[in-house]
């Protein structure tokens, strides 16, 4: 089964129902759903999604809607050294350096984002969630 790495832009997408995105996020959300791929976050998304939600939302909200979601996918945990080579990686955005190296240390090579000018060094197939459903059909 195919792994796949979502970063928060595209768990945003879904949960916020953000246009014009939403779509592809609902697609790619309900393969995992399936049982199709795996998807895994960090836990820094949970976090970033969470605050976010929380503005939208009731915070009791926001974590109801996230307790379901942590049914189809697998969070992943974000430890010294994944911070340590993020520290220490060329990325400008923290948060972008932290959810690649996630990725990398847990040996997933595709990485999702809406944020590609971000990752243009980067040594895995980074796609939106578009792209790779395209890829996939």
């Amino acid at each position: 089964m195919e792994k796949v790495f979502v970063d928060s832009d595209i768990v945003l997408d879904l949960l916020s129902a953000r246009q014009p995105h939403y779509k592809f996020a609902a697609e790619l959300f309900s393969l995992a759903d399936q049982n199709s791929i795996k998807v895994y976050i960090s836990s820094l998304t949970f976090a970033n999604v969470n605050y976010i939600l929380s503005k939208q939302l009731s915070p009791g909200q926001a974590r109801k809607m996230l307790l379901t979601f942590k049914t189809i996918v697998n969070v992943l945990a974000v430890n010294d050294k994944i911070i340590e080579l993020a520290l220490l990686s060329n990325f400008q955005d923290f948060e972008d350096a932290i959810q690649y190296n996630t990725a990398i240390e847990n040996s997933i090579t595709t990485l999702l984002t809406r944020n590609l000018k971000d990752y243009k060094k980067a040594e895995i197939t980074i796609l939106t969630a578009q792209q790779y459903l395209k890829a996939i059909e």
